[in-house]
């Protein structure tokens, strides 16, 4: 399956207290693991409020201001050049480019494809979305709808369980860092 590679890094970080995506974590940037994670996507790109220079990867704001994630999710689907567009958030270091392609894998005719996190709740910043999702998304903007697990439950989508998921990638994947403390993760 040919994807865009989307990663979200506009958020303001509060609980970390500083930059999260320009944070170093064994030895990286979070940023850049999630730009590793997106190697197999045909375009890869950040969705984010500021620059990102150092990255070398093309930065978008925003078209939608103010709506939280669901302004990125929108602003991937606007500025993505393929149906399928994989959007991760930039504090999951654990995902892999085979996940991205595990994802793909089962996609069929489904509109968005989401992994189910060991807590029994659906995983929306690490999953897969087909741009057919994008007037509901600016819909819901508008209406000022902004959660992202709406989203997957009022679309066709493949939910994948967490046995399925921890089985092959292991218990760390839906690992973020959302606290200097999670580091020791």
């Amino acid at each position: 399956m040919t994807y865009s590679g989307a990663v979200l890094a506009g958020g303001k970080s509060r609980r970390f207290g500083q930059d999260k995506a320009r944070f170093l974590w064994r030895g990286k940037a979070l940023l850049e693991w999630s730009l590793e994670a997106l190697s197999g996507a045909s375009e890869r790109f950040v969705v984010a409020n500021q620059p990102y220079p150092e990255f070398a990867v093309r930065v978008y704001a925003d078209r939608i201001p103010g709506g939280d994630s669901l302004s990125g999710l929108h602003s991937a689907l606007s500025y993505a050049q393929n149906d399928w567009v994989a959007v991760a958030a930039c504090d999951l270091p654990f995902l892999t480019p085979e996940y991205w392609d595990f994802l793909g894998g089962r996609a069929g005719a489904y509109q968005a494809v989401a992994g189910v996190g060991p807590q029994g709740f659906p995983e929306p910043l690490a999953a897969l979305y087909h741009r057919a999702l994008l007037p509901e998304v600016e819909a819901r903007l508008i209406r000022r709808e902004l959660k992202l697990q709406a989203v997957l439950r009022s679309a066709r989508t493949l939910y994948i369980p967490w046995s399925e998921l921890e089985l092959r990638f292991g218990p760390h994947l839906y690992t973020n860092l959302n606290t200097p403390g999670d580091l020791g993760r």
